[in-house]
């Protein structure tokens, strides 16, 4: 079992539902840092991502005090 700290360096995604990890997977997203890479809207667009999921990423990235591409824009 890995400690907090191993878990908090390594950012993967939070736990999400199976069609929104494959979706997520198949864009080769696997690490919360890719989706700073992103747009919101893009992710949106994955087929399997829906609201819930889409709002367990905000806030996993809000904790790690990332964001969307959109997002950091607007900073």
């Amino acid at each position: 079992m890995k400690s907090k700290s191993d878990q908090q360096q390594e950012r993967g995604l939070p736990k999400l539902a199976a069609p929104a990890q494959r979706a997520l997977a198949s864009a080769g997203i696997s690490r919360l840092e890719q989706l700073t890479k992103f747009s919101e809207k893009e992710i949106k667009q994955l087929h399997g991502i829906g609201p819930n999921a889409l709002e367990q990423l905000r806030r996993a990235l809000k904790t790690e005090e990332l964001s969307f591409a959109d997002d950091a824009k607007k900073k």
